[in-house]
């Protein structure tokens, strides 16, 4: 297991769409080893999820805390190759971070109910229903692996900053981090 250096935005992997693994691929060391140093890279740098490309790794993995849920102790869930379909028109926006830019938050609107479908880390067909604030990470997660940014969604750049003046005069103390 090892920490990896996170790609910041200006970096071409960030702008690239990745290319799935092969379901025969998933147990492979490799791709264990991946999904290993991801979480490790996810936790050191205090994030809520990690996309591979964030971390030069061009393939369609995703990693993420996932606390979400009531009464349930907090997991690690892992998403390879996954799609999202949006379940609803109502959407709902949120302040944004993320670990490939450090120290910025942007508003953004996303669908607050998606569907999820995906291989998980032992190759097993995953299907679930996110809401809220874990639509919200999912969709931003999924955006990594389609070489899009958080910041590629934001509608009014007045509401797009550093994240210490974002939480005292815009956000009114109140902040959500995606990533």
């Amino acid at each position: 297991m090892a920490i990896r250096k996170v790609a910041v935005m200006g970096h071409p992997i960030l702008r690239q769409v990745a290319k799935p693994i092969a379901e025969a691929d998933i147990g492979k060391p490799e791709i264990q080893t991946l999904i290993k140093d991801m979480v490790a890279t996810m936790f050191e740098y205090d994030g809520r999820g990690l996309a591979a490309p964030q971390i030069h790794e061009s393939v369609q993995l995703v990693v993420m805390l996932w606390d979400f849920e009531p009464d349930t102790k907090a997991q690690i869930r892992v998403l390879i190759n996954p799609t999202i379909e949006n379940l609803t028109e109502e959407t709902a926006s949120c302040w944004e971070g993320c670990l490939s830019l450090p120290g910025l938050r942007g508003k953004v609107t996303r669908s607050t109910k998606i569907s999820v479908k995906a291989w998980d880390q032992t190759g097993e067909k995953v299907e679930f229903v996110a809401e809220g604030f874990a639509a919200t990470v999912v969709q931003h997660e999924c955006d990594h692996l389609l070489g899009k940014l958080y910041v590629d969604r934001i509608k009014d750049l007045s509401e797009f900053g550093f994240s210490r003046e974002c939480t005292q005069f815009l956000t009114g103390g109140d902040t959500v981090d995606s990533e």
